[in-house]
């Protein structure tokens, strides 16, 4: 798979999306990002690996404690990928403002 679309679904999931979003505000480890979720231990640990292997997070070991970090850059390149068809998506709508205002403009 190519690393873009492991990326997208990755993200395509809310639970690893609700990890992420913890991740924004700092690294932590395994058993924190669980508590808040409604469900176990392995299942999170089965989340994080997707994301990892997506490129999305990163893992560090530190003593006994193994940090998960959100890796910025990965979301980086998804936003640009988004950012090129926003453009072009608005790009298409002024053009087509623009000859529906000509259009009405010869109406009158």
């Amino acid at each position: 798979m190519d690393p873009l679309s492991a990326k997208l679904g990755a993200l395509a999931d809310p639970t690893r999306r609700a990890i992420l979003a913890r991740l924004e505000r700092g690294e932590t480890t395994l058993s924190e990002l669980a508590r808040p979720l409604a469900i176990t231990v392995p299942a999170v640990a089965k989340h994080l690996n997707v994301l990892e292997r997506a490129g999305l997070v990163t893992r560090r070991q530190e003593a006994q404690r193994k940090p998960f970090s959100l890796e910025r850059e990965a979301l980086a390149d998804i936003a640009d990928w988004l950012d090129r068809y926003r453009r072009h998506w608005e790009e298409s709508l002024d053009r087509l403002a623009a000859l529906v205002k000509a259009d009405g403009d010869l109406d009158a």
